[in-house]
């Protein structure tokens, strides 16, 4: 960090200043969103997290892309302290969030809102998200918002009945794993047709032998092979985007 904060200009080091956890509103409720960037205008990583909200593997994360040069924005789909520990409370707060499509649309909105009331160059992003998150961030392609790609890692990639990529603006890339018992290759192979025939630019990646989960960093679904094949795939599409 000391490294970094040497290289850049004044404006860049107020921005840092503000690194860490913003609270904001949605109808009255209060959200926890994490941010951070290198540099005043970094190209911004727009960040949905997995089943159990913002956790230190988000941040973990955050830290990564801004080594890269990358700023960040983990946006909070769940409210301000609710970050579930058992699994009965991260089904139920995620399957509300299935149910309620509108809902998942309105909090990912107000998220990226927040990440431009912040400063964080919004015209210039990506979106990324992990499991639950790599479904919520294809909902928000669905919506239209304008980010350059969409991007799940090992994510749901079943497609809402009513729902099609017709409003989507940026192209798809898809981190999968083969082995993965939670999200088939059916669904796999049939997002690749869905934007196939939506005339959506898309990349599909699988992996051999990544389960479920296969980049979360000391589970037992970690696969090594495939989370730093992914990653470095991750960051040549980052570098050709920006």
């Amino acid at each position: 960090m000391k490294k970094i904060l040497s290289t850049i200009g004044f404006s860049a080091i107020l921005l840092f200043a503000n690194d860490g956890f913003v609270t904001y509103e949605v109808n009255g409720k209060k959200y926890e969103g994490y941010m951070s960037s290198p540099s005043k205008n970094a190209p911004l990583v727009f960040l949905v997290h997995d089943w159990d909200g913002i956790t230190d593997y988000e941040v973990k994360r955050a830290k990564m892309l801004n080594e890269m040069g990358y700023a960040t924005f983990a946006v909070d789909l769940y409210g301000k302290g609710i970050r579930p520990e058992k699994l009965e409370d991260k089904k139920r707060l995620t399957n509300d969030l299935y149910q309620d499509r509108a809902k998942m649309r309105e909090l990912l909105f107000a998220g990226f809102e927040e990440a431009k009331k912040e400063g964080l160059n919004v015209n210039n992003a990506v979106g990324i998200g992990y499991c639950f998150g790599g479904a919520a961030i294809l909902e928000f392609a669905r919506a239209g918002v304008e980010l350059k790609k969409f991007i799940p890692f090992h994510g749901g990639l079943a497609t809402p009945k009513g729902e099609d990529y017709s409003k989507t603006k940026g192209e798809i890339v898809v981190f999968h794993g083969t082995a993965d018992k939670v999200v088939s290759m059916q669904d796999f192979a049939s997002l690749a047709m869905q934007l196939e025939e939506a005339g959506i630019k898309h990349e599909m990646l699988t992996y051999s032998g990544a389960p479920h989960a296969f980049t979360v960093f000391g589970a037992k679904s970690y696969n090594e092979n495939a989370d730093k094949a992914s990653w470095k795939r991750f960051s040549e599409i980052l570098e050709d985007t920006f």
